[in-house]
């Protein structure tokens, strides 16, 4: 078997070769640009080959040899589907996992598509126009390196591509198509919806049509899809006919799917740390590991961070009170709240060693209580016990107290433990009843999970509930030092839309 995947390696880097022997300047250039969101710019600079952008994509784990559709995508939007056959894709298989599996972001999509339909005479009347804009010492030389300068200097941004509406009215309004099928793709396809509406009132039904116009489409999808509609006039059998074409060739089942929480405003919110490490009789080692690499992690996705370290149980419901009428909220996309601390089933303790319900936390924060955070996300991560065990020697302590081992108390269900309205996520260390882990110096198996796959997967746009999936099996997999103890976090939410972190413009934070 170490031949076989040896072999299956070599095999790997030599489509790798071939690919890159077969792309051109430009063609590396585009690869470049394409995967500017994924990759850090610093980086990015100092590609010379189109290999040196595969082992870029290689060391982020987005490339290997089990996994190859990502290069396959960027072969596609680039048209060069001569070179998928040596990764053993065509051009209709990679379009029938688009829509599950893309990674090249609608915006960059639609940067991309705006530079290939640029002449030469464009550019230099669009250079012409944007003197003043552009750096003396860039020299520009393709439609990309343009909107490279723009988007380094800030002018231009998935939230504001109001620089490119105003010199594309200018030069070539026909360009304003590509730009407002983007608008309106991230408006959730108002065109589409209505037809949408068109097709319901003339007795036309598809289940969960309306999610599917609003969400499952990407980008280039929707371009596609409107130009036709665009052209002519249909018969409603024949758009509802096309539409259904469209959803089968993409692999689209027309059921429902979410459409997401608002998290693009100029203040994304809050996020509290509540650190409890000295207690009475005990001391949670290796806590301040995990507070100060979540203090780095929601700064780097643009929270304002508060960290409180060492509160009792009435200063703790004291915090939630004053938190809860803070005016601010209304300006902001989202709230999280962090708890380091010891618990039991259902509850958190104060330094005091008091319990405090969790749900009596997380009711602070609902729609009547808090109203300036209603429809709006609220996320709460809780490490601590929830149960009594015996704490392991050494490395390992649990994060609870030390046991009375009696065991009578009665569980709390994680469904109990959350507010019964809606855009609520509480993400909890461990499942009810049990233990949860935490070394000594390096902080807990938890969080420490969470703040690695965050890093990961939000610049590859995975939502919020994806990501805590992945957590969950990164801390199932570790064990104690013995090698006889486990652990398997747990989330419950009432969230109603995906939540997706905008991708930070700085690398992650380690």
């Amino acid at each position: 078997s170490s031949n076989m995947e040896k072999d299956s390696i070599l095999k790997f880097h030599q489509q790798l070769f071939l690919i890159s022997e077969n792309l051109v300047t430009e063609d590396v250039a585009a690869l470049k640009f394409l995967c500017t969101d994924l990759l850090h710019l610093s980086k990015l600079e100092g590609v010379k080959s189109a290999a040196d952008i595969f082992k870029l994509l290689m060391a982020q784990e987005y490339l290997n040899a089990e996994d190859t559709f990502l290069l396959a995508e960027l072969l596609y939007r680039i048209k060069c589907h001569s070179l998928l056959e040596k990764l053993d894709y065509t051009k209709e298989k990679v379009q029938e996992h688009l829509h599950e599996k893309g990674r090249v972001s609608p915006y960059r999509q639609m940067l991309y598509e705006l530079s290939e339909n640029i002449t030469s005479e464009m550019l230099k009347e669009i250079i012409f126009l944007l003197q003043n804009h552009l750096p003396k010492q860039w020299m520009i030389l393709s439609a990309l390196d343009l909107l490279t300068s723009l988007e380094k200097q800030r002018l231009l941004t998935k939230d504001n591509v109001t620089i490119l509406e105003d010199v594309c009215m200018t030069v070539s309004p026909d360009l304003l198509e590509t730009i407002d099928c983007y608008k309106k793709a991230r408006g959730h396809t108002c065109v589409l919806l209505k037809w949408e509406l068109e097709w319901h009132k003339s007795g036309v039904t598809i289940p969960g049509l309306h999610y599917f116009l609003a969400e499952s489409l990407k980008y280039r999808d929707v371009l596609e899809y409107l130009r036709p509609h665009r052209a002519a006039q249909h018969t409603q059998n024949r758009e509802t006919e096309n539409l259904l074409t469209v959803m089968s060739h993409f692999s689209i089942s027309p059921l429902i799917t979410m459409t997401s929480y608002k998290m693009d405003g100029p203040h994304r919110g809050f996020c509290l740390i509540i650190n409890n490490v000295n207690f009475k009789t005990s001391q949670r080692k290796g806590s301040c590991k995990d507070a100060e690499q979540l203090e780095r992690v929601f700064t780097w996705l643009g929270l304002d961070v508060r960290t409180y370290t060492d509160l009792t149980s009435g200063a703790i419901i004291n915090l939630m009170e004053t938190w809860q009428h803070v005016q601010d909220h209304k300006d902001r996309n989202c709230f999280i709240c962090c708890i380091l601390s010891h618990g039991k089933s259902g509850a958190i303790r104060g330094t005091d060693d008091k319990l405090v319900s969790i749900r009596l936390l997380m009711s602070h924060f609902t729609a009547k209580q808090c109203p300036q955070l209603a429809a709006k996300p609220k996320l709460f991560f809780i490490q601590a016990c929830q149960g009594d065990n015996i704490q392991r020697p050494v490395y390992v302590d649990t994060d609870g107290p030390t046991p009375d081992l009696s065991c009578g108390q009665e569980g709390v269900s994680l469904s109990e433990s959350i507010p019964e309205e809606a855009d609520f996520l509480l993400g909890m260390a461990t499942v009810d009843g049990c233990v949860s882990f935490r070394h000594i110096e390096e902080g807990t198996w938890y969080i420490q999970a969470l703040c690695s796959k965050l890093q990961l997967l939000v610049p590859r746009g995975e939502d919020i509930l994806s990501i805590l999936t992945q957590v969950n099996e990164d801390v199932a997999k570790r064990d104690s030092p013995s090698g006889t103890k486990k652990q398997m976090p747990q989330p419950a939410y009432t969230l109603r839309r995906k939540l997706i972190f905008p991708i930070p413009m700085a690398p992650p934070p380690s």
